[in-house]
């Protein structure tokens, strides 16, 4: 099982079970200053058992709480706003059989300190038994849809977009959404064809992670329209497939970044493993960057400190609107991103980026050994680079347009490498150097 900010997940039945569930929802409730909570899920077929479970522990410590269904994870961080908490039942991009949990505390992923709290075994007292209510999805899906379209403003042109769910929870949302800024929407995989949790007998055919997935039937169809969209199972995550070809989280990143230079923002927050491609782009035209360690929770806490606009992490393709919510807002970002299509703008990021190559694998490693593996490669490093950063794992800067990352990942017992060059042939070696050198330390300490 993983316990990070990111949430709690494991195989479901495993190494994650009911019990864990009743305990994590438990200490969570004495969190909730509110006293209310907002709970919802993504498709995959633990979901409703695993809601069941926490909607009884959070009622039982005195919370009341508020049944969204199978709603996307923006979804519930927004409602959280103003119902103070919100819990979603999902293990994001992860293979089908994990299920999880995500905390949100106003309308923001939890930090360290509450994490310690949440993980820590403890009674909370209840001086009475909270209630449960459902709230129809129709109304939720009207009031994202309403305040989503107020930022992005209506698109010219009636772009033809293909949108692939995967079977998710972003189905409907993301289609409403487009539809009524003024797209022409065509789904494939969407809920009403998939087995990831619902009636239908038909397979989906594709994985839950679209940034693993080569999306080959996504590619074919966006072949004849002027965008393909992507998204994982709880709708935060988004892919794009232009001119029939898969692009790089990164570029996702960078589109929304884009579009939000043209509405005026200024300051953003990178995770440490996104492109220096967006924040060149950033700073030639006026703005400020800071950088994060990687991970949502840790992108909008450094947000919140510097008072920042907007931001994101390259390696999940995520863009994150503090003014919208707190959180990877892939349902969003595929607005702003369609309202920017046939623009001079549209074609001077996706050019801009072109001239850098990110690469990214990963190599399994027991997580009770990621630190001594990463120590090891802290030794390498400062040997190999003339610069490195340790804010998060350790990334070896070989010259301004190079650089690679080893770091340990929050969701799976793996050591990801991440990599970046002007130069795809020097960005392919650095990665397949870095990785086998990860291999290998692993091999000597495990």
């Amino acid at each position: 099982m993983k316990n990070t900010i990111s949430g709690v997940r494991g195989v479901f039945g495993e190494d994650l079970n009911l019990k864990d569930v009743l305990e994590f929802s438990n200490n969570f409730s004495s969190l909730i200053e509110s006293g209310r909570c907002v709970i919802g899920r993504d498709t995959r077929p633990t979901g409703k058992m695993i809601q069941n479970a926490a909607s009884a522990a959070l009622t039982s410590s005195g919370i009341d709480v508020f049944d969204l269904g199978v709603v996307p994870t923006p979804v519930v961080f927004r409602q959280a706003r103003s119902f103070g908490a919100g819990l979603v039942v999902t293990s994001s991009h992860n293979p089908m059989e994990w299920n999880g949990i995500k905390f949100v505390i106003k309308g923001r992923g939890i930090n360290e300190a509450e994490l310690e709290r949440i993980a820590r075994h403890q009674n909370v007292p209840a001086s009475r038994t909270g209630i449960e209510e459902e709230i129809p999805q129709s109304s939720s899906l009207a009031s994202y849809v309403k305040d989503a379209k107020n930022i992005i403003g209506d698109v010219e042109g009636q772009p033809k977009i293909i949108v692939d769910t995967g079977g998710g929870a972003a189905d409907g949302f993301v289609c409403k959404l487009l539809r009524e800024i003024g797209c022409d929407v065509t789904a494939i995989n969407d809920t009403s064809n998939d087995s990831n949790g619902h009636d239908s007998g038909d397979a989906c055919s594709r994985g839950p992670d679209p940034t693993a997935d080569h999306l080959s039937e996504l590619v074919a169809h966006s072949k004849n329209a002027d965008v393909g969209f992507a998204f994982d199972l709880d709708g935060d995550r988004l892919v794009v497939v232009s001119g029939g070809v898969k692009q790089t989280p990164d570029v996702t990143l960078g589109l929304g970044v884009a579009k939000s230079l043209e509405l005026g923002y200024r300051s953003f927050v990178l995770s440490i493993d996104t492109s220096v491609a967006v924040e060149k782009f950033i700073k030639e035209r006026g703005g400020t960057v800071k950088r994060s360690k990687v991970g949502e929770a840790n992108v909008v806490e450094t947000i919140l400190k510097n008072d920042a606009q907007a931001g994101g992490e390259g390696s999940s393709g995520g863009f994150i609107l503090p003014e919208f919510n707190y959180c990877r807002e892939g349902i969003l970002t595929s607005g702003l991103i369609a309202s920017m299509l046939g623009t001079p703008k549209y074609k001077e990021i996706a050019g801009y980026m072109d001239g850098y190559h990110v690469q990214r694998t990963k190599v399994q490693v027991d997580s009770a050994l990621h630190d001594m593996v990463i120590d090891n490669v802290k030794s390498r490093f400062a040997k190999d680079y003339s610069e490195t950063v340790t804010l998060d794992g350790v990334k070896g800067i070989a010259d301004e347009d190079s650089w690679v990352l080893v770091r340990k990942s929050n969701t799976e017992d793996i050591i990801r490498v991440s990599a970046e060059s002007n130069d795809i042939e020097r960005c392919d070696n650095i990665l397949r150097e870095v990785a086998g050198m990860v291999n290998q330390i692993y091999e000597k300490v495990r």
